[in-house]
Protein backbone atom coordinates (compact mmCIF):
# COMPACT_ATOMS: atom_id res chain seq x y z
CA UNK A 1 0.00 0.00 0.00
CA UNK A 2 1.53 3.30 -1.12
CA UNK A 3 2.07 6.32 1.05
CA UNK A 4 -0.94 8.50 1.77
CA UNK A 5 -1.36 11.51 -0.39
CA UNK A 6 -0.73 14.77 1.44
CA UNK A 7 -3.89 16.69 2.29
CA UNK A 8 -4.95 19.25 -0.24
CA UNK A 9 -3.93 22.76 0.80
CA UNK A 10 -6.74 24.94 2.03
CA UNK A 11 -7.63 27.86 -0.17
CA UNK A 12 -6.15 31.02 1.21
CA UNK A 13 -8.65 33.61 2.31
CA UNK A 14 -8.34 37.05 0.89
CA UNK A 15 -7.46 39.65 3.46
CA UNK A 16 -9.99 42.05 2.08
CA UNK A 17 -13.75 41.67 2.17
CA UNK A 18 -16.71 42.65 0.09
CA UNK A 19 -17.87 45.18 2.68
CA UNK A 20 -14.43 46.77 2.87
CA UNK A 21 -14.29 47.26 -0.91
CA UNK A 22 -17.89 48.43 -1.09
CA UNK A 23 -17.40 50.93 1.72
CA UNK A 24 -14.20 52.28 0.17
CA UNK A 25 -15.89 52.64 -3.24
CA UNK A 26 -18.88 54.48 -1.81
CA UNK A 27 -16.70 56.92 0.12
CA UNK A 28 -14.36 57.38 -2.86
CA UNK A 29 -17.31 58.25 -5.11
CA UNK A 30 -18.63 60.77 -2.60
CA UNK A 31 -15.14 62.23 -2.15
CA UNK A 32 -14.81 62.60 -5.94
CA UNK A 33 -18.01 64.67 -6.00
CA UNK A 34 -16.69 66.84 -3.16
CA UNK A 35 -13.38 67.46 -4.94
CA UNK A 36 -15.16 68.23 -8.19
CA UNK A 37 -17.21 70.90 -6.41
CA UNK A 38 -13.96 72.77 -5.72
CA UNK A 39 -13.10 72.85 -9.42
CA UNK A 40 -16.47 73.14 -11.16
CA UNK A 41 -20.12 73.83 -10.40
CA UNK A 42 -22.95 73.88 -12.94
CA UNK A 43 -24.33 77.12 -11.45
CA UNK A 44 -23.37 79.60 -8.77
CA UNK A 45 -25.11 78.93 -5.45
CA UNK A 46 -26.68 82.39 -5.56
CA UNK A 47 -27.98 81.96 -9.12
CA UNK A 48 -31.79 82.02 -9.04
CA UNK A 49 -32.30 82.18 -12.82
CA UNK A 50 -33.90 78.74 -12.91
CA UNK A 51 -37.63 78.41 -12.66
CA UNK A 52 -39.20 77.59 -9.33
CA UNK A 53 -39.28 73.84 -8.57
CA UNK A 54 -38.29 72.80 -12.08
CA UNK A 55 -38.12 69.09 -12.71
CA UNK A 56 -34.79 67.40 -13.54
CA UNK A 57 -33.80 68.24 -17.12
CA UNK A 58 -30.68 68.60 -19.28
CA UNK A 59 -30.48 72.21 -18.06
CA UNK A 60 -30.81 71.36 -14.36
CA UNK A 61 -29.94 67.70 -13.88
CA UNK A 62 -31.48 67.45 -10.40
CA UNK A 63 -34.06 70.20 -10.82
CA UNK A 64 -34.32 73.45 -8.88
CA UNK A 65 -35.53 74.49 -5.44
CA UNK A 66 -38.25 76.91 -4.38
CA UNK A 67 -36.00 79.89 -5.20
CA UNK A 68 -34.94 78.62 -8.60
CA UNK A 69 -31.44 77.56 -7.53
CA UNK A 70 -29.77 74.54 -9.12
CA UNK A 71 -30.03 71.50 -6.83
CA UNK A 72 -27.03 69.72 -8.34
CA UNK A 73 -24.73 72.62 -7.45
CA UNK A 74 -26.12 72.78 -3.92
CA UNK A 75 -25.82 69.02 -3.45
CA UNK A 76 -22.20 69.01 -4.62
CA UNK A 77 -21.28 71.80 -2.19
CA UNK A 78 -23.30 70.14 0.58
CA UNK A 79 -21.38 66.91 -0.02
CA UNK A 80 -18.08 68.76 0.37
CA UNK A 81 -19.21 70.41 3.59
CA UNK A 82 -20.50 67.10 4.98
CA UNK A 83 -17.15 65.41 4.37
CA UNK A 84 -15.19 68.39 5.70
CA UNK A 85 -17.19 68.57 8.91
CA UNK A 86 -17.21 64.78 9.24
CA UNK A 87 -13.44 64.44 8.85
CA UNK A 88 -12.74 67.42 11.09
CA UNK A 89 -15.08 66.24 13.83
CA UNK A 90 -13.69 62.70 13.63
CA UNK A 91 -10.15 64.04 13.96
CA UNK A 92 -11.13 66.08 17.03
CA UNK A 93 -12.92 63.10 18.58
CA UNK A 94 -9.99 60.77 17.91
CA UNK A 95 -7.32 63.17 19.15
CA UNK A 96 -9.16 64.20 22.32
CA UNK A 97 -10.75 60.82 23.02
CA UNK A 98 -7.72 58.60 22.47
CA UNK A 99 -5.46 60.91 24.46
CA UNK A 100 -7.92 61.06 27.36
CA UNK A 101 -8.50 57.30 27.25
CA UNK A 102 -4.79 56.47 27.38
CA UNK A 103 -4.18 58.99 30.18
CA UNK A 104 -7.06 57.48 32.18
CA UNK A 105 -5.65 53.98 31.72
CA UNK A 106 -2.28 55.08 33.15
CA UNK A 107 -3.79 57.22 35.92
CA UNK A 108 -4.07 56.17 39.58
CA UNK A 109 -7.22 54.15 40.36
CA UNK A 110 -9.05 57.05 41.99
CA UNK A 111 -8.44 59.35 39.02
CA UNK A 112 -9.34 56.58 36.60
CA UNK A 113 -12.67 56.17 38.40
CA UNK A 114 -13.36 59.90 38.19
CA UNK A 115 -12.59 60.01 34.46
CA UNK A 116 -14.66 56.87 33.82
CA UNK A 117 -17.64 58.35 35.64
CA UNK A 118 -17.34 61.59 33.68
CA UNK A 119 -17.19 59.63 30.42
CA UNK A 120 -20.29 57.65 31.38
CA UNK A 121 -22.16 60.90 32.03
CA UNK A 122 -21.10 62.32 28.64
CA UNK A 123 -22.00 59.12 26.82
CA UNK A 124 -25.43 59.21 28.44
CA UNK A 125 -26.07 62.38 26.45
CA UNK A 126 -26.65 61.67 22.72
CA UNK A 127 -23.92 63.11 20.51
CA UNK A 128 -26.44 65.24 18.64
CA UNK A 129 -27.91 66.72 21.82
CA UNK A 130 -24.48 67.62 23.21
CA UNK A 131 -23.49 69.13 19.86
CA UNK A 132 -26.69 71.21 19.83
CA UNK A 133 -25.87 72.63 23.26
CA UNK A 134 -22.31 73.54 22.22
CA UNK A 135 -23.39 75.14 18.92
CA UNK A 136 -26.16 77.08 20.68
CA UNK A 137 -23.59 78.43 23.15
CA UNK A 138 -20.84 79.24 20.62
CA UNK A 139 -22.94 80.29 17.64
CA UNK A 140 -23.39 78.57 14.30
CA UNK A 141 -20.25 78.33 12.14
CA UNK A 142 -18.26 75.61 10.41
CA UNK A 143 -15.64 75.61 13.15
CA UNK A 144 -18.15 75.45 15.98
CA UNK A 145 -19.99 72.58 14.30
CA UNK A 146 -16.74 70.63 13.89
CA UNK A 147 -15.75 71.21 17.52
CA UNK A 148 -19.25 70.50 18.83
CA UNK A 149 -19.62 67.17 17.05
CA UNK A 150 -16.01 66.21 17.80
CA UNK A 151 -16.36 66.91 21.53
CA UNK A 152 -19.68 65.08 21.58
CA UNK A 153 -18.15 61.97 20.02
CA UNK A 154 -14.85 62.12 21.93
CA UNK A 155 -16.34 60.44 25.02
CA UNK A 156 -17.07 57.31 22.98
CA UNK A 157 -13.53 57.25 21.59
CA UNK A 158 -12.07 57.88 25.07
CA UNK A 159 -13.96 55.03 26.69
CA UNK A 160 -12.99 52.63 23.91
CA UNK A 161 -9.32 53.69 24.01
CA UNK A 162 -9.25 53.30 27.80
CA UNK A 163 -10.58 49.74 27.62
CA UNK A 164 -8.11 48.75 24.90
CA UNK A 165 -5.18 50.34 26.74
CA UNK A 166 -6.10 48.57 29.99
CA UNK A 167 -5.98 45.24 28.18
CA UNK A 168 -2.54 45.97 26.75
CA UNK A 169 -1.17 47.14 30.10
CA UNK A 170 -2.17 43.81 31.66
CA UNK A 171 0.07 41.85 29.27
CA UNK A 172 3.25 40.25 30.57
CA UNK A 173 5.52 41.95 28.06
CA UNK A 174 4.30 45.37 29.23
CA UNK A 175 4.96 44.42 32.85
CA UNK A 176 8.44 43.29 31.79
CA UNK A 177 9.02 46.59 29.98
CA UNK A 178 8.03 48.52 33.09
CA UNK A 179 10.32 46.40 35.22
CA UNK A 180 13.21 47.09 32.84
CA UNK A 181 12.71 50.82 33.34
CA UNK A 182 10.79 51.79 30.18
CA UNK A 183 8.93 55.05 30.75
CA UNK A 184 5.28 55.80 30.11
CA UNK A 185 5.87 57.42 26.72
CA UNK A 186 8.01 54.48 25.66
CA UNK A 187 5.30 52.00 26.64
CA UNK A 188 2.67 54.03 24.80
CA UNK A 189 4.77 54.31 21.65
CA UNK A 190 6.16 50.76 21.57
CA UNK A 191 3.33 48.69 22.98
CA UNK A 192 0.03 50.52 23.45
CA UNK A 193 -0.50 52.34 20.16
CA UNK A 194 0.74 49.50 17.88
CA UNK A 195 -1.67 47.10 19.59
CA UNK A 196 -4.79 49.26 19.82
CA UNK A 197 -4.74 51.08 16.50
CA UNK A 198 -6.51 48.34 14.47
CA UNK A 199 -9.52 48.39 16.79
CA UNK A 200 -9.37 52.19 16.97
CA UNK A 201 -9.48 52.37 13.15
CA UNK A 202 -12.79 50.50 13.19
CA UNK A 203 -14.16 52.83 15.86
CA UNK A 204 -13.01 55.93 13.98
CA UNK A 205 -14.74 54.75 10.80
CA UNK A 206 -18.00 54.37 12.73
CA UNK A 207 -17.55 57.80 14.34
CA UNK A 208 -17.09 59.35 10.90
CA UNK A 209 -20.52 58.13 9.85
CA UNK A 210 -21.99 59.40 13.12
CA UNK A 211 -20.35 62.81 12.60
CA UNK A 212 -21.75 63.19 9.06
CA UNK A 213 -25.22 62.22 10.25
CA UNK A 214 -24.93 64.65 13.16
CA UNK A 215 -23.92 67.48 10.80
CA UNK A 216 -26.93 66.79 8.58
CA UNK A 217 -29.20 66.70 11.63
CA UNK A 218 -27.86 69.99 12.99
CA UNK A 219 -28.33 71.65 9.60
CA UNK A 220 -31.84 70.25 9.37
CA UNK A 221 -32.60 71.90 12.71
CA UNK A 222 -31.02 75.19 11.61
CA UNK A 223 -27.92 74.85 13.80
CA UNK A 224 -25.44 73.64 11.20
CA UNK A 225 -23.13 75.43 8.79
CA UNK A 226 -24.76 78.83 8.15
CA UNK A 227 -25.87 80.15 4.72
CA UNK A 228 -24.85 80.89 2.02
CA UNK A 229 -23.06 77.53 2.33
CA UNK A 230 -25.22 74.66 1.15
CA UNK A 231 -25.81 71.77 3.51
CA UNK A 232 -27.39 68.40 2.92
CA UNK A 233 -29.47 68.69 6.06
CA UNK A 234 -30.73 72.14 5.07
CA UNK A 235 -31.61 70.87 1.60
CA UNK A 236 -33.68 68.12 3.19
CA UNK A 237 -35.37 70.63 5.49
CA UNK A 238 -36.20 72.94 2.57
CA UNK A 239 -37.58 70.04 0.53
CA UNK A 240 -39.84 68.91 3.36
CA UNK A 241 -42.64 71.29 2.43
CA UNK A 242 -42.66 70.25 -1.25
CA UNK A 243 -41.84 66.55 -0.91
CA UNK A 244 -45.25 65.55 -2.36
CA UNK A 245 -45.25 68.00 -5.29
CA UNK A 246 -41.48 68.12 -6.01
CA UNK A 247 -39.88 65.02 -4.44
CA UNK A 248 -36.66 65.40 -6.42
CA UNK A 249 -35.52 68.06 -3.98
CA UNK A 250 -35.08 65.49 -1.22
CA UNK A 251 -33.77 62.57 -3.28
CA UNK A 252 -30.20 63.69 -4.05
CA UNK A 253 -29.19 65.01 -0.58
CA UNK A 254 -30.85 62.00 1.06
CA UNK A 255 -28.99 59.57 -1.20
CA UNK A 256 -25.66 61.28 -0.45
CA UNK A 257 -26.18 61.12 3.34
CA UNK A 258 -27.17 57.45 3.12
CA UNK A 259 -24.18 56.69 0.88
CA UNK A 260 -21.72 58.30 3.30
CA UNK A 261 -23.15 56.60 6.39
CA UNK A 262 -23.41 53.21 4.67
CA UNK A 263 -19.91 53.59 3.25
CA UNK A 264 -18.48 54.37 6.70
CA UNK A 265 -20.26 51.41 8.28
CA UNK A 266 -19.27 49.03 5.48
CA UNK A 267 -15.68 50.23 5.82
CA UNK A 268 -15.76 49.68 9.58
CA UNK A 269 -17.21 46.20 9.15
CA UNK A 270 -14.58 45.33 6.55
CA UNK A 271 -11.77 46.61 8.75
CA UNK A 272 -13.14 44.57 11.65
CA UNK A 273 -13.07 41.44 9.50
CA UNK A 274 -9.55 42.18 8.34
CA UNK A 275 -8.08 42.86 11.76
CA UNK A 276 -9.98 40.12 13.64
CA UNK A 277 -9.08 36.67 12.25
CA UNK A 278 -11.70 34.95 14.42
CA UNK A 279 -14.46 36.81 12.57
CA UNK A 280 -12.99 35.80 9.22
CA UNK A 281 -12.94 32.14 10.26
CA UNK A 282 -16.49 32.39 11.54
CA UNK A 283 -17.62 33.66 8.16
Amino acid sequence: MGPEAPPAPRPRRRHGSVTLVLGALLLALVAAVAVLSLLWLPYDLADTSGGRLEQPSPVHWLGTDTLGRDLLSQTMVGTRIALTVGLGATAVAALVGVTLGIVAAFAPPWLDDVVSSALDILIAFPTLLLAMLIVAAQGSSTGSVVVAIGIGASAIAARFARILTKRVLAKQYVLAARTSGTGTLGIVGRHVLPNIWPSLAVNVAVLFGVAVLAEASLSYLGLGVPPPNASLGRLLQQAQGTVLTAPWGAVAPGVVVVAIVLGANFLADGLRDRFDPTRRRAR
